[in-house]
């Protein structure tokens, strides 16, 4: 059986490729680039750089995504911080509102006490609010499984994902985001949060401020329950 890790490799190279021949037939594809700052507390406290790159194919009632989202900061030329997370997903649309989403994730934040962790799951989704020009809210839930690799041991476990999606256009040029998540198993919990504003400085060029929290049940000894990233990033979009 192949593991989850190898299968996050595969994913990344094939929502890539697919990638690469959507721009060629310039159809559906949006690409957006995020780098800035980040001042972070939790299990590393230092000025760091965050980045953050995500590309969107939309083709034939099929929406594919790659995401990839990193920090990294060093002191003296000493690694001081290093997170890597990687998301892969394809939804098939079942009607205007509504799809079927196949995501798989993985996490490699050497500082958390866990070498790797690995989810893959199938959700329903649903958009709300779509009577509002300004708004949307969408959701998944759904059932999936996790590998977790730590320093001290491993464990598998089966997991249930909920997850919520708001944006709002307050205006032309100002934007407002706020991503939840709750990814339930037997031997732990992660709960995720964004909170984000962000204001055009021209076209394809904006500015973002966002308050990334996370939080695990269950960690090693000798690490903090909860991270938390403030970020100010440039966002360009493509």
């Amino acid at each position: 059986m192949l593991k989850l890790n190898s299968l996050v490799i595969l994913g990344a190279l094939t929502l890539f490729g697919t990638a690469a021949m959507a721009q060629e037939e310039e159809s559906g594809l949006t690409t957006e680039v995020e780098l800035g700052a980040v001042f972070t507390s939790g299990n590393a406290e230092a000025e760091s750089i965050n980045f953050r790159g995500e590309v969107d194919w939309n083709r034939g009632g099929w929406d594919y995504g790659f995401l990839i989202d990193g920090l990294r900061q060093s002191q003296n030329d000493v690694l001081a911080a290093q997170r890597f997370y990687y998301v892969a997903n394809a939804n098939y649309e079942l009607d205007e509102v509504s799809f079927i989403q196949t995501r798989l994730a993985h996490e490699d934040d050497r500082f958390s006490g866990y070498d790797s962790q690995t989810d893959l799951t199938v959700s329903y989704g649903r958009t709300t609010l779509t009577n509002l020009q300004n708004m949307s809210l969408t959701y998944e839930a759904g059932l999936g499984y996790r590998q977790s690799r730590a320093e001290v041991e491993d464990f598998d476990e089966a997991m249930f994902r909920l997850a919520g999606d708001y944006q709002w256009n307050i205006s032309e040029s100002a934007d407002f985001g706020q991503t939840l998540s709750a990814e339930v198993g037997n031997e732990t919990n992660i709960y995720r949060s964004e909170s984000s504003i962000e204001t055009r400085i021209l076209d394809n060029l904006s500015l973002r401020f966002s308050i990334f929290v996370k939080h695990q049940t269950e960690v090693p000894v000798g690490r903090k329950k909860t991270d938390t990233e403030t970020a100010i990033t440039f966002v360009m979009n493509f």
